[in-house]
């Protein structure tokens, strides 16, 4: 459904202020790209807006083509710094929820909880989890029910090393098959990708 990311002389205004303005940015099927600046720069505001959950100020977000509406409805996941993950549930319920809300089911949900290593915390509530196990919960949907592009957040943290290292094996995965990541960073990621700076 995507198959190109494109950013035309973007610009984001939020509470008041302008917080970036000009930004363009061209992604193909395979490419991964790092959003990095200062802490209160608009990150997060760029993946929200390209999510169509942020207004853009001015410019222009595309899909290559695909249909802007349906490309955010059901062709990318966003993983946001906060996981959005309700502590009262189980990780089992918590898990399926998002699976089947974002197009997967029970089978795709078993596989990834399984790659992500949470089978033996299926039982266990959402707040008992440590900060890295709920990461890797939120970050599971990902392969619960594939997506072609990927919006995230800091997804490093608060990875342990072992784990980033296992993540970026999986983002590099998505990207050969044809996937998309617009990451949001402070650390660098474990994939070749390109910069976009914001407030540079």
């Amino acid at each position: 459904m995507i198959e190109a990311l494109e950013l035309h002389d973007v610009g984001v205004r939020r509470g008041g202020r302008k917080l970036f303005s000009g930004l363009s940015l061209s992604l193909k099927a395979g490419e991964a790209c790092a959003l990095t600046g200062a802490n209160g720069a608009g990150k997060t505001s760029l993946l929200r807006a390209v999510a169509g959950l942020v207004a853009l100020e001015e410019g222009k977000v595309a899909f290559g083509g695909a249909d802007a509406g349906e490309a955010r409805a059901g062709g990318l996941h966003l993983i946001g710094h906060h996981d959005g993950l309700k502590p009262a549930r189980t990780t089992r319920e918590e898990l399926t929820f998002w699976s089947v809300w974002s197009g997967g089911d029970a089978t795709t949900a078993e596989a990834a909880a399984e790659a992500l290593e949470l089978t033996t915390l299926l039982d266990l509530e959402v707040r008992r989890l440590s900060a890295g196990q709920r990461r890797r919960l939120a970050l599971s949907r990902l392969l619960a029910a594939p997506r072609p592009l990927w919006l995230l957040d800091e997804p490093l943290s608060p990875l342990d090393a072992r784990w980033r290292t296992r993540f970026g094996a999986m983002m590099q995965s998505h990207l050969a098959g044809g996937g998309l990541i617009l990451a949001a960073v402070h650390d660098p990621l474990p994939i070749a990708a390109k910069t976009l700076e914001i407030g540079a």
